[in-house]
């Protein structure tokens, strides 16, 4: 909860980020809601099939965009599910099942170990996981991620450069 609070507290106290208003959408996850089966980690019964993910009111200043989906529930350093760095600050989506990222974009290695979308796997019996899917505004063309970063160092680095940013979260329980 402290993470949390330092983070938000970066987000709001961001000159920029209260300046501008953008939003992130999804036809495949409602905000707060149970995430689909074909969004789903194989290994936990799904389909893994990235979301369509579409937004809108990046600033200006913007050079480039990172995306993010973080497991928020898992302790102590929360769970990167995917991360992508150096979309062009004019991308405004990325389609269901995404193979091809925009041009100069690419995948980190997320906690899984991969360089792509891992949906959902909460662990049998931990209750509820929430997902949070972020897309950040950054002022730097290129954003630098080691491979090795905890979700929630990402997270915080994420924060403190960002210009703006937008958030969509959905939760699966197994």
């Amino acid at each position: 909860m402290r993470r949390f609070a330092t983070v938000m507290a970066a987000l709001l106290l961001s000159p920029s980020v209260g300046a501008h208003a953008m939003e992130l959408k999804s036809s495949d996850i409602a905000a707060g809601a149970q995430i689909a089966t074909a969004q789903i980690y194989p290994r936990c019964g799904g389909q893994n099939i990235s979301p369509a993910l579409a937004w809108s009111g990046v600033p200006a200043g913007a050079k480039s965009l990172v995306l993010t989906m973080i497991d928020t529930d898992v302790k102590p350093a929360d769970w990167s599910h995917w991360i992508v760095v150096d979309m062009p600050a004019t991308t405004t989506m990325l389609a269901r099942g995404t193979a091809q990222l925009p041009a100069g974009a690419k995948a980190i290695a997320s906690n899984f170990g991969d360089a792509s979308y891992d949906g959902p796997c909460p662990p049998n019996g931990t209750g509820v996981h929430h997902y949070r899917f972020t897309i950040w505004a950054m002022r730097a063309a290129k954003t630098e991620i080691a491979n090795d970063a905890k979700a929630n160092e990402v997270a915080d680095k994420l924060a403190k450069t960002a210009i703006a940013s937008a958030s969509l979260t959905g939760w699966v329980q197994r």
